[in-house]
């Protein structure tokens, strides 16, 4: 059932808690460590440290998928407002850059609504109440709910206004399998649906050089996010893990498409968890993420299963990035 909170200050139109099931931490883990390849969900990185962390991450000269998909949604505003049109509904599918929907709601024209949907309640109250005071005109909601599941808005959300039109930025979709991606758009088909439609930022195949160094960063900002998982697991799992004798490992798996993170051991390992304990060769790894990445015409594909159609596509000069308005077919 959910759970209308009075949204408080800030001129917030609605607060609707879902109460979402959050994943426990330890069970996670120690699940994770019990598969023959070892592995923690990604979701995990974004503690406050790794959420910092990750934010300089951003910042380097490797890691281009920020920097570019901002300077695509500016340059590409005015197509973007034309192919929304008037009174939009914003859907947006967890709470990031705060510089991307801020771009995103400058563009379209006398937007009707932003609706956040984010699975932490304290980051949510946090956005929509920024983006109520920085947008007074607009209606501004928030959902705390779990999206990747079966999803649906609650009947306080998209109350008026034009079509709906859902936001995905930073090819968060790369960390789904593409499995998982197609049962992801088909949800969203749903939540926008039959005149609404999709923006979304897709990281493309490229030189794997390029996309090695991007997850490799000179300054080990990327190194260090990774690592910072055991870092969690020391400080909040009672446990014991020589964080030193394990080393960050990324990679373009090209057979299947995607970097993969992962953690290695350097020497013989042990990592103890309650009564639990956890043995490592040299060299096995714990599998931290996924990022897939696509050409254009194999997310036109998988978007098209999923029952929507290209209504335009933009790519930087260097064909780094793309990002995508998908209408409902």
């Amino acid at each position: 059932m959910d759970d209308l909170t009075p949204p408080g200050d800030g001129g917030v139109a609605y607060f609707v808690d879902r109460q979402p099931r959050v994943a426990d931490f330890e069970q996670a883990v120690i699940a994770g460590l019990r598969a023959p390849q070892k592995e923690i969900p990604a979701k995990f990185f974004y503690d406050e440290e790794g959420s910092h962390i990750f934010n300089r991450i951003c910042e380097t000269e490797e890691y281009y998928v920020t920097r570019t998909e901002i300077g695509l949604l500016s340059d590409r505003s005015d197509d973007i407002r034309r192919l929304a049109g008037p009174g939009a509904v914003v859907i947006e599918y967890g709470c990031g850059s705060a510089a991307k929907i801020n771009l995103l709601l400058d563009a379209l024209e006398d937007p009707a609504e932003y609706a956040a949907i984010d699975i932490s309640p304290e980051h949510l109250r946090f956005v929509v109440e920024d983006i109520s005071t920085r947008h007074p005109g607009l209606r501004v909601g928030g959902i705390c709910a779990d999206f990747t599941g079966d999803f649906e808005l609650p009947s306080e959300a998209a109350a008026g206004g034009g079509a709906k039109l859902g936001f995905f930025p930073g090819s968060t979709i790369g960390n789904q399998t593409p499995e998982e991606a197609g049962v992801f758009l088909g949800q969203v088909r749903e939540n926008v649906g039959d005149d609404g439609a999709l923006l979304i930022g897709v990281d493309l195949k490229k030189d794997i050089g390029r996309l090695n160094r991007a997850y490799n960063d000179d300054a080990g900002h990327t190194a260090d996010f990774n690592l910072n998982l055991l870092r969690r697991i020391e400080r909040e799992l009672d446990s014991e893990v020589d964080i030193d004798g394990f080393e960050h490992h990324a990679f373009y798996n090209e057979g299947e498409g995607r970097i993969e993170m992962h953690l290695r051991a350097k020497s013989a390992q042990r990592i103890r968890i309650g009564g639990e304990t956890f043995r490592f060769s040299e060299g096995e790894t714990i599998h931290t993420e996924n990022s897939y990445k696509y050409t254009v015409r194999e997310f036109g594909e998988l978007s098209a299963r999923a029952g929507f159609a290209a209504g335009a596509t933009w790519t930087d000069a260097d064909g780094l990035f793309s990002i995508h308005f998908l209408t409902a077919a």
